[in-house]
Formats: C-alpha cells, structure tokens, sequence
C-alpha cells in the first residue's frame, strides 16, 4: 500500500510545517471542510442487527482467540458507494465429497475438505466472520468496520521469507540470491508443502479465493489462495483484482497459488536450516507458496507483489513493476509518486483533481501504467479525517482494520488510531472502491511526471530538483529517504536510509534491471523525472522545520501543471541536478536550500555528508547492470 507514515515518522515540527498526514486535500489550497462529505449522506444505513463482540485472550503462537463479551452492533447493508460492493457477486459454496475437485485444489493433492467456500461476497464474509470468531466490529466513524489482532506478528517477517533454488531453472539464472531472496531447496518446500496439505486434509472446510493481480489483461495473473479462515479471504478480496462474473472462474487455471495455513508452526525449522517456526516459502517453478506460523495479512500481498517483480521483466516485451502510487489527470495525464514510508506517497497522490489509480503496486508496459491490485493497505497510525480524508473515510462495512487498538464508549468499540500499545504498524484493507474519486480503468497512458519522494531530515535536498533520465536512475537507485531521532529506538540523529528502486524488501532480480527498465521507458516515452523533498529546511531535523504544507503542494502541482518547464533553473554543485529559481506559490527562500540555513558552512559540510552516504551506498552497483551510473551522483572534493 499503500504506504503511510513509517512508525509516525517526521511529524510536524512547527505550525506549518509539513506532516505526512496533514498532506491531504489542504494542499490544493481550499480548506479540508469545504470538500468533506456530509456524513449522514455517506453513512451506513442503520438497519442493524445484534453481534457479539469478543474478548482478546492471545496464547502464545499469536492468534488471538475471542470469547463472548457483550453486544455491539453492525449494519447487514452495504455501504453507498457506487454499487461496487454488489459488483462482487460470484460467490459459490461447494459441498459434498467432491467438492475439492470441483474447486480444482485436488490438484494439491487437498481432497478432504467437504464444504469449499469460494469467493464469498463481503456480506457473506462478514457472517462467517462473526460465526468464527474471528474479530471484533469496531464502531468507525463511516460504517461498522470488522477488525482482528493478528497476535504476535504484526508486520512482515522478511527473514523468514524464502525462495526454491531449483538447479538449472530460469529462475536460478535470474533471481539476485541474499539476504532479501534467501536460498531453501527443493526437499524444504517438499515437505512443508505436504506439511499444509496434511493440515488441510485434517479440515472439513475452507475459503478458497481465485482472482487476478495486475489490471493489464496482457500480463494480468490469476491467483488461487486457500485460507483456513474467513477473515484471511476477506483481506485478499480487499487486495487482489476481482471477478466480476462467474464465466472468469470456468476453468480457473491459477498462475499461483499459496496455500496459508497460518494456524500451524514449522517445528522442524532448524533441522531445515531456515530461521524460526514462521515459514513463507515460494517455489516459482511449481507455482506455489506456503505460509506457516504468521497470520500477518501483508504477507499475501507482498508474496505475490515479489512474484510481479520476478514476472514482468520477464515478460516479452518486458515490464516494469514499481513499488509507487499512482494518479491521473481528466485529460488522461499519469504521474507517479515513488517513496518510502514517511515521504508522503499516499497522501501526495491524493488530490481532489486527480483521480486515484492506486496507492501501491503498479505496472508500466507499452500501453501505459496499470495498478497490480484491486484495494488499498493503509497505515492507521494517528490517522484523522482532517489529516487523511480518503483513508479515514473508507474505513467502514467491508473495509478490515488490523492491529488497530479499540475503546470502549458507550457500549461501542471505537478505533483509537493513537494508540500504538500493540503495534505503529495498525492497518486498514479496503476495497478501492471505498475511495470516490478512484480511476475505474484501473490503467491510464504512460506517466508524463515521475516524482521520487525523499524526506530529507539532513535539511540538504531542495524542495524540488528536475532530473535528467540518468540521474533518476542513481536517484531510482538510490532510494534515498531519512529517519529522524524518537522514531525508532536507538535513533538519536538523522539516519540516512537506501531501499533500491524504494522497494527493496520486494525485489527478486537485480535492482539494475529494473533501472534499466525505467530509463528505457522515461527516455521512449518522454516522461520527465523529479526529486522531491518533504523533510527538512534551513537546517537539519532538530535546527531547521519541516517544509511548508504550502510550499511543497505548490512543488507538486507546478510539476503536475507543466509550470515548472517555465521556470528558470540553477545547477547544484554537489548533487548535480537542475533547482528552479522561482515558482509561483513557493517561497523563493527555500528553493536553494543552501540559502535557507543561516551558516552557510554548516550547510556545506552537512551537504557533502550527505553525499558521502548517497556514494558509499551506491558503489554496490560497480559493475552491475548496462550502465555505470556512478557518474550521475554526487560529487565530492577530496
């Protein structure tokens, strides 16, 4: 997702100053409230039905379990957006000894299950939710809003992720092998995958979802998920690309599949060489994964996000998928927003005159930019209507919080987005559809604006800076953004970080072949590269503030408006991009950032640190990829 501010990362430090999440609609200019909804008009119908409400007791292998505590209630209507919900109709539920066959997981060798629950609708979901005990309802602003608390796990688990080297396959040629794409062989996946079909074969039911990934039917994916719970197929309902009729389910022949089986432990880890009981492992030759031991919902997406990854650059001609949010104007002109948590991704992408493609996951091929998913995965951490509208209104029927802390008002659970006792990484999944203004193709032309967020916390980075297609790709590269002390324990200065190609964690080839992708596509299709800096000004995290809200939406839109190429610009010595010298709406002050601190010197000893790191990180890349963009960095004197 779409992602958020990183831990509450680089909140605002003075009135003004720039919050990730104080971004949203206020940048265009016009007050958060003359665009809001009228909340009667956009609220849930309250023909409500009584739901129990569970207690939290977690044992020790993390998923909590819920006991009857007292009563709530939930709407049993669909929420008013569109009519999407009730485009979701193709629900089937199989029964009788043949019914794995009929679902097509026999081809698992998963053939004991008698009752298959395949691609429940939501109003579905939600009463074997309730049946199962799988959460709470929380009583969200918008809408009654079910929510689980996935235990110990709250987040990804990266060192428990694993891929199949299997000897002599394309994909051993391909995938960059290390720490981010951990070798297992093929007799680990052998038995674990007996281990999730034994599990499943001890089960008289289960949730199969089938959907797609990818809204570009010329690369598009099918992918099959089998869950042991309602709620886990709820998340990917969110998630993934829907059916919209049952002719798209007639002989559904996945490209994937993986196979959850959450509830169970690999207690034969050691032995197997791999890193705890909490195993993901993949095997693209045999087209499936297996989950053991993390009831994470991320883990679905980001699974198959990696697989996008290995996939598309593969393809004929090649694609290239990106970890970045993406909208589009009414005359049909797409930006993308590349960054990492804290840098304003999500927030920046939502614009009141801009419709959404998507806040995560995309692709660009020779038709233009498409979204992988059919849903959103946001952040909660702090969340207000003010800050974030779009998110904190699409939290209602259908939408499922995760790991987001509940109070107790009046006999209701209402969501505290403050409270981070449990975890800062609480989430929201929901369906894009909860989002109004969404983009429905789901792809629009080829981007004409590319912009690399960075929060920079060093004070060095202008607020916006032109590139050219070389120095994207150092920038794409380089994946520059920072952390600043108190958000993270041990953190007591600005730390810079790199994530190649802002996505790291998700990368299965080598990160120059996507960058080698990048430039073809900027250069064939004349799209122009920026760096923006949401971080900080006239001086580091601590000395300077936080960029204006004012200054940084006017950055933003002079790109996305074309007034930019009018500017007149002026070469940085040690970063060597191109800085406007004036822009309407911007404080001219600020545009060099060297003129903004007050000693000079300082500045430029900050700056070239900075730039030290930036050359330190990058020379991993010596020799790699088509080309050495080594020369397209920094420069510092000896």
């Amino acid at each position: 997702m779409l992602s958020r501010s990183c831990n509450g990362l680089l909140r605002a430090t003075s009135a003004g100053s720039f919050s990730v999440r104080g971004a949203s609609r206020a940048f265009a200019g016009k007050c958060v409230t003359d665009v809001y909804f009228n909340k009667k008009q956009h609220s849930v119908s309250r023909a409500e039905i009584s739901s129990k409400q569970h207690a939290f007791c977690a044992d020790n292998l993390g998923q909590p379990k819920f006991q009857s505590r007292a009563k709530s209630t939930v709407s049993s209507e669909s929420s008013t957006n569109g009519g999407g919900r009730d485009d979701y109709n193709v629900s089937r539920t199989i029964t009788g000894p043949d019914a794995c066959a009929k679902v097509g997981i026999d081809s698992l060798s998963i053939t004991a299950p008698t009752t298959i629950y395949r691609n429940l609708t939501f109003a579905e979901l939600h009463k074997h939710e309730i049946k199962n005990n799988d959460g709470q309802i929380a009583s969200a602003e918008y809408g009654n809003t079910f929510t689980v608390d996935t235990g110990k796990f709250t987040g990804r688990s990266p060192k428990d992720k694993w891929i199949v080297k299997n000897v002599g396959s394309e994909s051993e040629s391909n995938i960059d092998w290390g720490k981010v794409n951990q070798v297992t062989s093929p007799e680990v996946f052998e038995e674990l995958f007996d281990k999730a079909v034994a599990h499943f074969n001890s089960r008289e039911e289960c949730y199969v979802f089938d959907g797609f990934c990818g809204a570009n039917e010329a690369s598009q994916r099918k992918i099959r998920f089998v869950h042991e719970m309602a709620w886990q197929q709820h998340f990917v309902t969110n998630m993934f690309i829907r059916p919209d009729n049952e002719s798209q389910l007639e002989n559904f022949e996945p490209d994937f599949t993986v196979i959850n089986c959450c509830s169970q432990v690999n207690e034969e880890w050691e032995r197997m060489g791999l890193n705890s009981e909490v195993s993901v492992v993949f095997d693209i030759e045999k087209k499936t994964a297996v989950i053991f031991g993390t009831w994470y919902g991320g883990e679905n997406k980001k699974g198959i996000f990696s697989l996008m990854n290995y996939w598309l650059p593969m393809h004929d001609p090649p694609m290239l998928p990106m970890h970045c949010s993406a909208n589009v104007s009414a005359e049909g002109d797409s930006a993308l927003f590349f960054g990492l948590s804290g840098t304003g991704k999500t927030t920046l992408s939502a614009d009141p005159i801009r419709n959404l493609i998507g806040d995560d996951e995309h692709g660009w091929d020779e038709e233009g930019v498409f979204n992988f998913e059919g849903g959103c995965y946001a952040k909660t951490i702090n969340l207000t209507e003010e800050a974030e509208p779009d998110i904190y209104r699409a939290i209602k029927t259908d939408a499922m919080l995760e790991n987001v802390a509940l109070k107790e008002e009046d006999g209701k659970l209402i969501p505290d987005y403050s409270d981070v006792s449990k975890t800062q990484n609480g989430r929201v999944s929901y369906p894009i559809f909860h989002i109004d203004n969404y983009h429905k193709p789901q792809k629009a032309g080829h981007p004409k604006d590319i912009l690399f967020l960075s929060c920079d916390a060093f004070g060095v980075l202008p607020p916006v800076a032109k590139l050219t297609s070389s120095q994207a790709m150092y920038q794409f590269l380089s994946g520059y953004t920072s952390k600043v002390a108190g958000t993270e324990r041990g953190i007591t200065e600005p730390e810079a970080t790199f994530s190649a190609c802002f996505g790291a964690a998700f990368l299965t080839l080598h990160p120059t072949r996507y960058a080698d992708l990048l430039q073809v596509m900027l250069e064939k299709h004349n799209s122009t590269a920026y760096l923006v800096n949401t971080g900080w000004t006239g001086g580091a995290y601590g000395v300077g503030n936080r960029m204006s809200i004012k200054d940084t939406r006017a950055c933003v839109n002079a790109i996305l408006d074309g007034s930019i190429s009018e500017a007149s610009f002026e070469k940085d010595n040690i970063f060597g991009f191109e800085i406007p010298t004036s822009l309407p709406g911007v404080d001219s002050g600020v545009l060099n950032p060297r003129n903004a601190w007050a000693d000079v010197e300082e500045y430029d000893a900050t700056a070239k640190k900075l730039a030290t790191m930036y050359i330190d990180n990058f020379k991993k890349y010596d020799g790699k990829g088509s080309m050495d963009y080594t020369a397209f960095g920094p420069k510092v004197d000896e």
